[in-house]
């Protein structure tokens, strides 16, 4: 009969210890969903910041590339997964997360979009409308209903996932990015709507972008390593 191979307490801890040395090592977040998604976001705020500010417009809705990158992020995943080695227990939940801000994101694209719409509805089957009155003299102007500026709710939700991220996998970059992010939402509670876009476009690359470039240095020098 084989002898039986018993650990000691020392050993155990030093055994689980070196799985979980591994499990990290071989962990792979590319950095590449950061850099994109910090980089469409952030150029599509600015551009809407420079349209509203030097009136002109482009021939196609600049934030159709935020949707566009959806195929991109969506292929990256399924690759990342494919050459992740081992799967950390916090994972699930920072996907969760990032799920919800998501399809917080797109609800809050709907609600602009649909509401206006649904109140020049209610208020034209009540028969009153909304009237610009100047205190200078100029004739009145009927005005469409609208929503009020919600960049800075969306600012705000940029910091939600950022800090849970980096609270979770305990990464210093997202944790600074989402305090600064959360300064910028407050700053923009006293800014015009334009200027909201430039604080978006700062917020996308202190949450995303910047932290994107160290993740993606770290999987580059890990790679280096394993080689």
């Amino acid at each position: 009969m084989a002898n039986e191979t018993k650990f000691s307490e020392q050993e155990s801890l030093q055994l689980i210890a070196e799985m979980i040395k591994k499990a990290k090592g071989s962990y792979h977040d590319t950095g590449i969903g950061s850099l994109l998604w910090g980089g469409v976001v952030s150029i599509a705020s600015l551009m809407n910041f420079l349209q509203r500010t030097y009136d002109f417009k482009l021939w196609f809705d600049i934030w159709w590339l935020v949707l566009a990158a959806i195929i991109p992020q969506v292929y990256i995943s399924i690759k990342e997964k494919k050459i992740q080695k081992a799967k950390q227990y916090d994972d699930d939940l920072v996907n969760s997360v990032w799920l919800v801000f998501g399809i917080s994101l797109f609800a809050m694209g709907f609600y602009q979009n649909i509401v206006p719409f649904q109140t020049e509805k209610l208020i034209a089957e009540e028969g009153w409308t909304l009237i610009k009155h100047f205190s200078d003299g100029r004739p009145d102007e009927v005005i469409r209903p609208f929503t009020p500026s919600l960049y800075s709710i969306y600012i705000l939700f940029y910091a939600f996932p950022t800090m849970v991220t980096g609270l979770v996998k305990k990464f210093n970059p997202m944790k600074y990015g989402a305090i600064i992010t959360y300064g910028l939402f407050l700053l923009s509670l006293f800014t015009e709507s334009r200027f909201d876009m430039l604080l978006g476009s700062i917020a996308a690359l202190v949450c995303w972008f910047i932290p994107g470039i160290i993740l993606r240095r770290k999987y580059l020098a890990q790679t280096r390593s394993n080689v």
